[in-house]
Order: structure tokens, then C-alpha cells, then sequence
């Protein structure tokens, strides 16, 4: 082949440290956007950014010359510096060291993004242990009772 192609879509996850009430309504905008900025910045397209005020989920298009560790460590640390230094809370703002990413194909794109884009919605039915839980199983990550509880201490 002549050419190279990439197209990777990438729904990601992390939540605050201690899964804190950081992300407010009076800041979560200007959260968002600087996200939606870092990620821009990094060459990745950005189809959705919303979450609750303990986390955050993202849809981009990986960059064919990044790695999905890479993005994600730019655009979380950026914006605990962004959050921190523009004293958007009255707390000391961080993220939990981990994150989850999963690909998910062009056929079920549409849906993605309004899971994504109706998190508060979703979230009145379903806690995000819950939620966080049922994305590990659907990818096989909760294989041999492997116990991905962060909430007793494990991240995101």
C-alpha cells in the first residue's frame, strides 16, 4: 500500500481524585472547553466532552502520531494545572492516575455520542460504579473476579 490510513475512535474516561464533586455547573463549561482545546492542540478531533462532577468522558479521533497514554496524560495534566491556577475550585484539583479507553467502530459512532453527550440524563438511572463496571465487562476486563472497584482505592 502507497499510503497509510488511521482512524481510531477512542471514548475515554477518568475521573477527580477521591471521586470529589469538583466539576461543578458553575465551572464544568469552562472545564470542557479547555479539554476541548488540549485535545485540538494534540491533532485529535474532539466529538464529545461531558460527565457528571466526579468525572469526565471524552469521544476523540486519535492522532495517528500519538498514543491514546500520551493523550490522555497531556490533556488530564494540562487541565489539573488549568483548573488549579485560574482557582476554579477552592480545593487543590486532580485527577486519579488512571483512565479507561476503549475503540469503538464507525457503526456505533451516533450512539457513542449521545451516551456521552446525555450523561446527566444517564446518570439519574445508574451510578458511574455501576456504569463504570458494565463498560469492563463489555470489554472483558472483569475476567477471573478481578475486582476493579476504585472506589476502595484502584483508579479509573
Amino acid at each position: 500500500m502507497p499510503h497509510s490510513y488511521n482512524k481510531i475512535w477512542v471514548p475515554a474516561i477518568w475521573a477527580t481524585k477521591h471521586r470529589q464533586h469538583y466539576i461543578t455547573p458553575h465551572i464544568e463549561r469552562k472545564v470542557y472547553d479547555f479539554i476541548y482545546k488540549q485535545f485540538t492542540d494534540l491533532g485529535c478531533v474532539i466529538s464529545a466532552i461531558n460527565g457528571m462532577p466526579d468525572h469526565i468522558h471524552c469521544l476523540f479521533l486519535l492522532n495517528p502520531n500519538k498514543s491514546i497514554s500520551d493523550v490522555i496524560k497531556q490533556v488530564k495534566g494540562s487541565t489539573s494545572n488549568f483548573v488549579n491556577q485560574e482557582k476554579l475550585i477552592e480545593d487543590h484539583f486532580s485527577w486519579q492516575t488512571g483512565y479507561a479507553t476503549f475503540s469503538v467502530s464507525e457503526s456505533v459512532l451516533e450512539r457513542v455520542y449521545h451516551y456521552i453527550k446525555n450523561q446527566k440524563e444517564h446518570h439519574r438511572k445508574k451510578n458511574f460504579q455501576d456504569e463504570y463496571d458494565g463498560f469492563l465487562k463489555l470489554y472483558g476486563l472483569l475476567e477471573n473476579n478481578i475486582n476493579h472497584n476504585f472506589n476502595r482505592g484502584n483508579q479509573l
